[in-house]
């Protein structure tokens, strides 16, 4: 009998360097939102991926950032905790960019986590030629001395992961599995659904709205007949004129978000769904703990 091996994997890099659609790619379904807005993953989202030989159990952190508010600094607490838990921690740079100062503080900052095993992994070569690839992967390789391997991936294109896949689980525990086949994240249904709407809301918002967005589940109930599920939820921002921003002219942009969020998650709940969005204001709520306690954080 082969032994099975099961572990938690995090990916830690600058934001941005594509974490949750690796997360996504490899747990073959959509368990983390990504945008192209840094930050957007805000709590430790697990996916789930399976394999013949065993399974890895990836925690989605936050980017790590420098903090500017109460939020940020939750997050980056989250980031922490996290990192302090896991048995391997997978560094991610772009094959896009040179590595800098901000790659350098993430990988040097590993060595407060001795018992993670820790790889090396260059991101989006399919968007680099073979030179800034193999440059890429000589600067990554360069940052640390104790790399368990480095690992040149694209998670859109498919490139290199059932390598980065079987490299992670060969350095997990022996151990049997953590989840029931076929689970692909333990998110709860509200925090999945939550989270699409919120991803819907950040597309093709200006860059000061990002931050200031939170979703909150009124009400999700399915009706008698059973092909219809109505779904009642909050958009939070902090000001009026962000409000005015999300709604759009005569709520065309509202309508937009709603569209979007809706065709995410119809699959997910299995039949047609009613969904209705309202945005309020919470002044300044990513700087006040009462409101962040409210809002989940």
């Amino acid at each position: 009998m082969t032994e099975f091996r099961s572990g938690f994997v995090t990916f830690v890099g600058r934001p941005n360097v594509g974490k949750s659609t690796l997360t996504n790619a490899l747990v073959g379904e959509k368990v983390a939102i990504t945008s192209d807005k840094p930050q957007t993953t805000r709590r430790a989202i697990r996916g789930i991926v399976n394999r013949p030989g065993g399974q890895l159990v990836i925690v989605d952190t936050p980017g790590i950032h420098k903090p500017r508010t109460l939020l940020g600094e939750r997050l980056n607490d989250l980031v922490e905790q996290v990192l302090g838990d896991v048995d391997a921690i997978c560094f991610l740079v772009p094959a896009t960019e040179k590595v800098g100062p901000g790659d350098r503080r993430i990988a040097a900052s590993l060595d407060g986590y001795p018992r993670a095993k820790k790889v090396a992994v260059v991101t989006k070569t399919d968007l680099a030629s073979r030179d800034q690839i193999t440059e890429r992967l000589m600067e990554a390789d360069s940052l640390r001395e104790d790399w368990d391997a480095v690992i040149p991936i694209s998670a859109v294109a498919g490139e290199q992961l059932d390598v980065l896949a079987d490299e992670l689980l060969s350095l997990m525990p022996e151990g049997p599995a953590l989840y029931e086949e076929g689970v692909v994240t333990d998110e709860s249904l509200e925090d999945r659904i939550a989270e699409i709407i919120r991803e819907s809301a950040l597309e093709g918002v200006r860059d000061e709205l990002p931050h200031s967005i939170a979703v909150t589940i009124e009400d999700i109930s399915e009706r008698d007949t059973g092909s219809m599920t109505d779904i009642h939820a909050n958009v939070v921002v902090e000001r009026d004129s962000q409000k005015a921003i999300i709604i759009g002219n005569k709520g065309s942009r509202l309508r937009d978000v709603g569209a979007r969020a809706r065709a995410q998650i119809e699959p997910l709940v299995g039949t047609k769904v009613f969904l209705k969005l309202h945005v309020r204001v919470a002044k300044e709520w990513q700087r006040d703990p009462k409101q962040l306690g409210r809002l989940g954080f």
